[in-house]
């Protein structure tokens, strides 16, 4: 259909402009005829392109797009508002947020050759791209067509997603699954089990982003931006050159966390966007492989096997997001370092055992929480840098009793005067799905009139939390008896 021109009403909406023209979809800010049904912020309709040489993939699209967004709640998308009738005029309208796409943002800030020098930038974004499609799994939405159009920056830093005409809802009807008998996806940021068909696995989304970070970090894709369907293929065992022989100054970290996003096989990615945007935002944390290391891509044999490995490999169906989730949170732990027995440091030992034992894709979070320092300003940097050494010693230390195979784990010196709300912000800050931490040693009736630690975190925390009672190991309270 032609442009709507300025003026235009629709439905009560009150076209303005047109702020995009794309393949598949117009999209106009609107406003409302009358202006007492002003919702208090801005507005877009998104009218999709029907002529007669428009793919059916538009009108699905839309179709899906319409389906998931009134399901979708939360500051990384934008807020559904009202929908037209499929047959006279379809669109949508939706809350219009400002801000700058990830593709504009990259362009005013790369070099010469396309790279953008900040690491911490890309850090930073990444991260916050990851906490945004967190949340959307959190919700059993795979995105599947993340890419830097469709990545918007606030200017307070957070990310909204946007454009679901792909996604996939776990409890609604694929209708693009249904409909469409091939790859359905942007071919340079398409993960290779969307490349045969499997949608509605989290771990495609990951893919996408270690593809958008991929070409921040060294200003080119990590598979072009192929055409055919065997150009699409080579992903299902190609691995892509590492970004430190694009940039041999990019630091290990970096390199460690975008390979192992751009894994062919779904589960050698994170398992988690959540424990992605962990690792972004604690690099000096991530622990450095081969593949961090490495300044050339697998050598021919390598990528022989590989090649074999694909082409007889099934598919399996994808977990639900929100299964995916549960069997992979962060686990975070609180270990008092003060007024603590033996017992109780014990006792919390055990608890992380058995929810690592059952969570084979857990990572742990090791965290304790000291008061600021209170030494004078001539001596605070030494004393403060002291301070954390010793605690993350005895952090690890703690640690070292647990069997941490296949499981990553850090450890965080938290300096704050309040102890609860240092703990539920880095629970909250850090999508953590399971807090572990000592029960008071009150008695359940003075816990009545005493507001403690355990009972706080219990109630503000944005996550599980399990209270753990201390308990002495079954030797120790053989030989106590025996005495």
């Amino acid at each position: 259909m032609k442009l709507l021109a300025p003026g235009t009403e629709i439905d009560g909406f009150v076209v303005h402009e047109c702020i995009h023209s794309g393949g598949m979809a117009h999209i106009y800010r609107v406003g409302y005829a009358n202006a007492a049904r002003d919702p208090g912020f801005a507005l877009a309709m998104k009218i999709p392109r029907m002529t007669v040489r428009d793919g059916a993939e538009n009108i699905v699209s839309f179709e899906v797009e319409l389906t998931i967004l009134p399901a979708l709640s939360g500051a990384h998308v934008p807020r559904f508002v009202a929908a037209g009738d499929l047959v006279r005029l379809p669109y949508l309208v939706m809350e219009y947020i400002e801000g700058q796409t990830l593709a504009h943002w990259h362009e005013a800030h790369a070099g010469p050759g396309g790279a953008v020098a900040d690491t911490a930038a890309i850090a930073r974004i990444g991260s916050a791209l990851a906490i945004a499609a967190h949340s959307l799994h959190e919700q059993n939405v795979c995105h599947l067509d993340l890419k830097p159009a469709n990545v918007l920056l606030r200017e307070g830093g957070s990310v909204a997603l946007l454009d679901f005409g792909l996604s996939c809802h776990a409890h609604y009807p694929d209708l693009l699954a249904e409909e469409m008998r091939k790859a359905v996806g942007s071919p340079a940021w398409i993960a290779p089990e969307q490349v045969v068909g499997v949608r509605g696995d989290l771990r495609s989304d990951i893919f996408a982003i270690g593809v958008m970070l991929y070409e921040l970090a060294t200003g080119e894709l990590p598979f072009g931006a192929p055409t055919t369907q065997g150009g699409l293929r080579q992903r299902l065992w190609m691995t892509p050159q590492p970004p430190r022989a694009h940039r041999p100054e990019l630091p290990e970290w970096l390199q460690e966390i975008l390979l192992r996003c751009l894994e062919p096989v779904a589960a050698e990615r994170y398992p988690s966007a959540a424990q992605l945007a962990f690792d972004l935002a604690n690099p000096h944390q991530v622990a450095i492989t081969e593949r961090g290391r490495r300044m050339r891509g697998p050598g021919l044999r390598r990528h022989f096997r590989r090649w074999i490995r694909a082409a007889g490999m099934h598919y399996q169906p994808s977990p639900l997001p929100h299964d995916q989730i549960e069997r992979s949170p962060i686990v975070m732990v609180a270990v008092p370092h003060e007024d603590v027995s033996d017992a109780t440091l014990y006792s919390l030992r055990e608890a992380v055992a058995r929810s690592l034992g059952i969570r084979p894709g857990a990572r742990l979070a090791c965290v304790t929480v000291i008061k600021p320092s209170a030494a004078s300003s001539s001596d605070s940097a030494r004393s403060e840098t002291t301070l954390h050494r010793t605690h993350l010693a005895r952090l690890k230390q703690w640690a070292a009793g647990l069997a941490l195979d296949g499981h990553s784990a850090s450890y965080h010196v938290l300096e704050a005067g309040d102890v609860v709300q240092a703990l539920v912000r880095y629970a909250e800050g850090n999508r953590v799905g399971m807090m572990i931490l000592g029960a008071a040693t009150h008695g359940l009736q003075l816990q009545r009139f005493i507001d403690t630690v355990p009972v706080r975190v219990a109630r503000d925390a944005p996550c599980t939390v399990i209270l753990v009672k201390q308990q002495l190991p079954f030797e120790q309270l053989h030989s106590d008896g025996a005495g």
